[in-house]
């Protein structure tokens, strides 16, 4: 954090020394990550990369400009600083400039856990061949991967933050001749993740789902694991919850409405204990635990600094990496709030592989378990209307009791609907945090069971 902290500084102080006028801030980071891949059960890649990153944004006479570079030699850094000063005085003029973020001390320095940071590919190695054994025989594939990022952000306002945060997660798949089954799961801590449960939970569910039926395309009461509901988050973070998107219309988010069923509360929680994420945004804006939902009413949209400007209120520190593009806020660490606390998660026998879900089934009359979506994509973004496919396991639940698998449906659903006043009839007792394939974001989520899910095709077409 130290070395990174160091580079930004030394980039404000380059600025000053070119363009003392200009305001400027700084994000640089180390990002070391690692990654075992394994595939026909044999481990078949092991990459590693240990990356430096470093953005700078200028405001200079009435314009914005932006550069980066993967680069942290005095030469490198001394470049980057030439050619941002050249790009912003090119720039067309930014009357919405928002201005810097002012100092603040941000709330943590982010969870670190020394093993995943000191992980090594035999440690990677044993979670596969956990994976692998506890599969008992069946096929498998997937990956484990650890990562440690250490960042700091400073401005010439002032402001000057670090951070690090790291994150362990395995993702892997046990298949049959027809079936497949799935079990992923993500933690700031190596000791989260065990190899054989995973193995196990993969493999029960691909044996669970041989001999699938069709079922007819129609509207059903489902219960969505968390591996199904992380993809419902996912998108409701990157179409529904931007500030960017609310300020343009095209959000279905409207404060102070009661948009969701009364059991909904979501928030983004970068702060608290075992969290994988910084406690501050791109913008060096420090965070908080922010409402996003409270008991089915809207608090509002995330906010970066110019979003938040254009609405008239505050950022809510959540610019990222990825803003000033075709999303802004990002609400990086979202969470559903589960149920209650619970007893400690349990496996049990069958597709449903964990207590939590096995109790929500407990309460389908008639209705359709589904482990996972897949290759979701936004209809309608104003009313977020997704399609997508079922994958890695959906079964019949009949009278509580899961009597036949199914073979995998088409979908297209408004995500907003489907968790709205009236349309959630349970909440998993337990939340946990999936693996997510772009980007550092990092949601946590329970399993839920809804009154209606719009299933509009099946194998058959």
């Amino acid at each position: 954090m130290t070395e990174m902290l160091d580079i930004a500084s030394q980039i404000i102080d380059l600025v000053r020394a070119q363009a003392p006028a200009a305001e400027a801030e700084v994000l640089a980071e180390l990002d070391t990550l690692a990654l075992t891949r394994f595939a026909n059960s044999m481990i078949h890649q092991n990459v590693a990369e240990s990356t430096p990153h470093v953005s700078l944004r200028l405001h200079l006479d009435g314009r914005t400009g932006a550069g980066s570079s993967t680069l942290t030699s005095p030469e490198a850094l001394a470049a980057l600083v030439d050619r941002t000063i050249a790009a912003t005085r090119l720039s067309p003029a930014d009357p919405t400039w928002p201005g810097l973020a002012p100092a603040a001390p941000v709330l943590t320095s982010g969870t670190v856990d020394p093993a995943v940071a000191a992980a090594t590919p035999e440690d990677r190695a044993a979670l596969v061949r956990a994976f692998v054994d506890a599969a008992g025989g069946l096929t498998t594939a997937g990956y484990s991967r650890t990562r440690l990022v250490e960042g700091a952000f400073a401005n010439s306002a002032g402001q000057s933050v670090s951070g690090a945060t790291t994150e362990i997660a395995m993702d892997g798949i046990a298949r049959t001749a027809s079936s497949d089954g799935v079990a992923r799961l993500a933690s700031a801590y190596l000791k989260d993740i065990d190899g054989a449960v995973l193995g196990a939970r993969a493999a029960t569910k691909a044996r669970a789902a041989d001999g699938a039926i069709e079922l007819p395309p129609g509207q059903y009461e489902v219960v969505l694991e968390p591996t199904a509901v992380s993809d419902v988050l996912s998108c409701l973070v990157m179409f529904g919850f931007d500030g960017k998107a609310v300020n343009e219309k095209r959000s279905f988010l409207a404060p102070g409405e009661a948009q969701f069923d009364p059991s909904i509360t979501i928030v983004d929680d970068a702060v608290s204990a075992g969290i994988c994420g910084f406690a501050f945004d791109s913008e060096g804006t420090p965070k908080a635990r922010t409402p996003i939902v409270t008991k089915g009413v809207t608090d509002g949209p995330v906010h970066d600094r110019r979003t938040a400007a254009i609405a008239g209120t505050t950022s809510t520190g959540h610019a990222s990496n990825e803003s000033r593009g075709w999303v802004d806020a990002v609400a990086g660490n979202a969470v559903i709030e589960p149920a209650g606390a619970g007893a400690p998660i349990t496996e049990v026998d069958g597709p449903a592989a964990d207590s939590a879900v096995a109790a929500l089934v407990a309460g389908v009359t008639r209705g359709v378990l589904v482990t996972d979506h897949w290759y979701t994509r936004v209809l309608d973004p104003r009313t977020l209307v997704m399609t997508g496919l079922t994958r890695n396991g959906v079964w019949l639940i009949e009278n509580g009791q899961i009597t036949q698998p199914l073979r995998n449906f088409r979908f297209t659903q408004s995500y907003p609907q489907a968790l709205a006043p009236g349309a959630v009839l349970g909440i998993g007792s337990h939340a946990v945090t999936l693996p997510y394939p772009y980007g550092r974001i990092s949601l946590r989520v329970p399993a839920l069971h809804l009154a209606s899910w719009n299933f509009t095709g099946g194998a058959s077409g």
